[in-house]
């Protein structure tokens, strides 16, 4: 048994159809508390790009650091989570592909009875959500402004990033936490909780739609700040 050092690096990274300005209220929160605080703009074309985005940003820090992803990015830090200044992990309603799983074969067989995310077929290698089903289907606890806001600048989420498979895991390598959104109608809870169950994490729940990393800041700062304090590994 080793000791986690404590952390004082904070990365976040968004998932798809979003970038990532939806982490301001983490990002707020964290710097209040004396974090430094990085979010990393994934353009979502493809697992590989955005793997060496983040990468380029844990590069930039400056010691310990806990690597933050919601949704498709949990499949990003899953595979940058290898990096030697990446500490813990925190998903956020996000994917936690093993060896060789892809977030197209974590979605290809959906427990019965799950909500089916209204995503358009695809144009031109990209995926959208359907701009008048979205806050339904993803931010179903934000204001109507701002879920419209969210739908109206959709990032397109290319199918080579949802097709892209993990390497090797950081998480089994690597202290992780897992933040259960139980009203998420993308990622339904029980895969969430299946998921997190498999890589051994460490799991909060809260009631929060798919959006629940810009509706409960203070509970994902929450989970952040306890991934940073250092765990037993």
């Amino acid at each position: 048994m080793s000791t986690t050092p404590e952390a004082r690096n904070v990365v976040l990274v968004h998932g798809g159809f979003v970038d990532g300005s939806g982490w301001r209220g983490v990002y707020d929160l964290l710097r209040a508390d004396g974090y430094a605080v990085t979010v990393v703009q994934n353009p979502t074309l493809s697992l590989e790009g955005d793997v060496a985005t983040t990468t380029r940003a844990l590069d930039a820090q400056n010691g310990p650091t806990v690597l933050v992803g919601h949704s498709y990015g949990g499949a990003v830090i899953s595979e940058a989570g290898n990096h030697p200044n990446v500490t813990a992990l925190v998903y956020v309603a996000a994917f936690a592909p093993d060896k060789g799983e892809s977030v197209n074969t974590l979605i290809a067989d959906p427990p019965p009875g799950a909500p089916v995310p209204p995503i358009l077929p695809p144009e031109g290698g990209f995926l959208f959500l359907d701009r008048e089903k979205f806050a339904a289907a993803f931010a179903g606890d934000l204001p109507a402004e701002e879920a419209r806001f969210l739908a109206d600048s959709q990032v397109p989420w290319g199918l080579e990033a949802l097709g892209g498979p993990v390497g090797q895991p950081a998480w089994q390598t690597k202290p992780s936490f897992y933040l259960v959104a139980t009203d998420d109608h993308m990622i339904p809870p029980p895969a969430q909780r299946a998921m997190a169950e498999r890589a051994g994490a460490t799991v909060t729940e809260t009631g929060g739609s798919h959006a629940v990393y810009v509706s409960k800041p203070g509970e994902v700062a929450a989970l952040v700040k306890k991934a940073a304090a250092g765990a037993m590994a």
